[in-house]
């Protein structure tokens, strides 16, 4: 690989970019595709697929054959919220290879023995998201209930790329949750990127259902149709 190529990779990789590096198999040449330039590109398709999947395979593109080395970067689940429905979530979100960072002031239940093995913030959303960073990799998803921590928290998530937002609550509190972020200055169209009610539509009761339900939205949102950027 050409040292440009490499250096242009590792910089897309530390910023959380993804990336995909086209080999043709027949010349040895090399190209790399940035997420931002796949629409425009010939192989748009065949580039789609593969970072959907997040997948690296060889593609056969008018008789020659391509390897599409995928780069992307590992997504996340942010949240806030040490609550019951988080506690079921955290070992399902490990068996999906979805990294889990929780965040909650309340330090009676941001505790490690309610949470273990889990990147646990007992602090202030505004105080950690900065530091946390949230991107196009990222879910970020709400389910305190309490505006004092949710709102920060959706606000941040809002002006990212965040392929999903997702809060708790029931349509009347999500309407008041709207009144508030609207009176912050989010458009209509920017409301419309928060999933309320959250998960897909299980009849999910318990705390354990309710997680299977945002976990089963959050993996459909991110294998389904590329998101474009806001």
């Amino acid at each position: 690989m050409e040292l440009s190529l490499l250096s242009a990779l590792n910089a897309e990789r530390q910023a959380r970019r993804a990336a995909i590096l086209v080999t043709d198999i027949a010349s040895g040449a090399q190209r790399l595709v940035r997420q931002h330039e796949i629409d425009a590109d010939p192989l748009a398709l065949p580039l789609d697929r593969q970072l959907r999947m997040g997948k690296s395979g060889m593609v056969e593109v008018e008789g020659a054959s391509l390897f599409l080395t995928v780069q992307a970067p590992h997504p996340r689940i942010v949240l806030t919220g040490a609550v019951h429905i988080s506690q079921a979530m955290a070992p399902m979100a490990k068996e999906l290879d979805l990294d889990l960072v929780i965040i909650d002031p309340r330090t009676a239940f941001a505790t490690p023995e309610r949470f273990p093995g889990v990147t646990l913030l007992p602090e202030w959303p505004d105080e950690a998201l900065p530091r946390v960073g949230l991107d196009g990799y990222t879910a970020f998803v709400a389910l305190t209930h309490d505006p004092k921590i949710d709102d920060p928290g959706l606000t941040a998530a809002l002006r990212s790329d965040c392929f999903y937002v997702g809060a708790l609550g029931s349509r009347k509190t999500h309407g008041k949750r709207l009144e508030r972020l609207s009176a912050a200055g989010f458009d209509e169209a920017a409301l419309a990127r928060i999933h309320a009610p959250i998960g897909l539509d299980i009849g999910a009761v318990s705390p354990a259902e309710i997680a299977l339900a945002i976990l089963a939205e959050i993996v459909s949102t991110l294998r389904g149709p590329r998101r474009k950027p806001a």
